[in-house]
């Protein structure tokens, strides 16, 4: 996502560096690349012109401080109104009730159901709330049987009634909700291959009589500029308070996330990046336009690896790499945790200049995590907080266990050791990062 346009943003601006001052004549270059990297990213014609236009404005009445240089501010300049395109602020969803009721809408085929169920693990893991999914997709074949196995699979309680009016099964899953502690109910409604009247009679018939906190379109952000029709005519029929861009982890251009709020002033709440029921991320339009211009997304990572290592674990582990006593026990520790993040893959690309080490196009085979793993656990206890007793016979007998190689013993433990001083080194501050 946003790779391309994010590249050819990057050469623009790396066209101004070594320049002494901005001029109109040395940024109309850029201006032009600029241009075409957000009109071939599918981003909407009139938007692409207001972008151009403004950051050339700021650019040329900009004065380039003697601690800076011109590369410096064009890229403030640049990253600011994307920030401010993305839609500036943050938009959190609403969670500050202690009984809160969305309804999901959306076009058929945009993922809606799999959004819900992922829209659900989120909320119970950061916010901690108990939520119930609705099943209001009555007409859809397979539609409910396709939400009870994502409830199932998360182990999250699922309300369905064999009725053909959608507003009392919602009311009745509501009352449920109630009786059963459960604060925060999530409504999959049906979808079409497009929209049309009795799609939109249905769902304001629902929010006209029940209270809903938030009402949501999930779509698909490969529609490309079709999409600013569909959230222009579901929003006009239901007053929508935000949308969530699915299947962000594909090829898509990523126009859409550029155009969406300047044009509907719907803010994106979420975008999915993975398939996995995992794979739904909070929209930082700050952090989105860092990562468009390969500047990385350290806070993303950070909030990834919070829920997954706590704050004691990660001073202790910094403590032993300091020290140098990291040892392959603590490094089994590390490696399952980093494995739970998702693929790794993923967490690289968020480093920041990524993009120009290379880094985003890197693939990780999950089973070389496994064999790895592997390895390890075929040592014993003793061995892997003292390595430097791997020998020949003991190594051996590692390679049997695991099912590996010695060369692959090996090489995990000269890698090991080269990652151990570089801790070392970073943390004793002897070496800088690439970045």
């Amino acid at each position: 996502m946003f790779e391309y346009m994010g590249d050819r943003l990057s050469k623009a601006i790396k066209n101004i560096r070594g320049l002494g001052k901005i001029t109109e004549d040395n940024i109309n270059d850029a201006m032009k690349e600029i241009r075409l990297a957000l009109l071939e990213a599918d981003v909407n014609y009139m938007v692409v012109k207001e972008f151009v236009a403004s950051v050339k404005e700021k650019a040329l009445g900009m004065e380039v401080e003697k601690s800076l240089k011109p590369d410096e501010v064009f890229i403030k300049i640049v990253k600011d109104e994307l920030v401010s395109l993305l839609g500036g602020d943050y938009v959190p969803l609403d969670t500050k009730e202690k009984f809160e009721v969305i309804m999901l809408c959306g076009l058929q085929g945009s993922g809606k159901t799999t959004t819900a169920g992922k829209l659900a693990n989120l909320l119970r893991k950061k916010y901690n709330r108990k939520p119930l999914l609705i099943a209001g997709d009555i007409y859809r074949p397979a539609a409910i049987k396709q939400l009870e196995d994502i409830a199932n699979s998360l182990n999250i309680p699922i309300f369905k009634e064999d009725k053909k009016d959608v507003l009392e099964i919602v009311n009745d899953g509501i009352s449920y909700a109630k009786d059963n502690n459960l604060d925060y109910v999530i409504v999959d409604t049906a979808g079409r291959l497009q929209i049309d009247e009795d799609l939109m009679e249905e769902l304001k018939n629902i929010s006209s009589n029940v209270k809903l906190n938030e009402i949501i379109l999930v779509i698909d952000a490969m529609m490309g500029q079709d999409a600013i029709n569909v959230i222009t005519g579901f929003n006009d029929a239901l007053s929508l308070t935000g949308c969530i861009l699915t299947k962000m982890d594909g090829d898509t251009k990523g126009g859409v996330a550029l155009s969406l709020r300047h044009l509907t002033n719907v803010p994106i709440k979420f975008v999915g990046d993975s398939e996995k029921m995992d794979g739904l991320s909070e929209f930082y339009p700050e952090r989105m336009a860092e990562r468009i211009l390969d500047m990385g997304d350290i806070l993303s990572i950070a909030e990834k690896v919070e829920g997954i290592v706590s704050e004691d674990e990660a001073k202790e582990q910094a403590r032993k790499m300091q020290k140098g006593t990291f040892d392959l026990e603590d490094f089994l520790t590390t490696f399952k945790q980093i494995r739970r993040l998702g693929p790794l893959e993923n967490i690289i690309k968020m480093l920041p200049q990524a993009r120009s080490m290379g880094l985003n196009n890197i693939s990780i085979d999950p089973k070389d995590m496994a064999h790895i793993e592997a390895i390890i656990l075929s040592m014993t206890p003793y061995e892997r907080r003292h390595p430097e007793v791997l020998k020949a016979t003991r190594k051996q007998r590692i390679a049997k266990g695991s099912g590996r190689s010695v060369e692959e013993v090996n090489r995990l433990l000269k890698q090991f050791e080269m990652m151990k001083n570089m801790m070392k080194s970073m943390s004793n501050g002897k070496m800088k990062m690439p970045f």
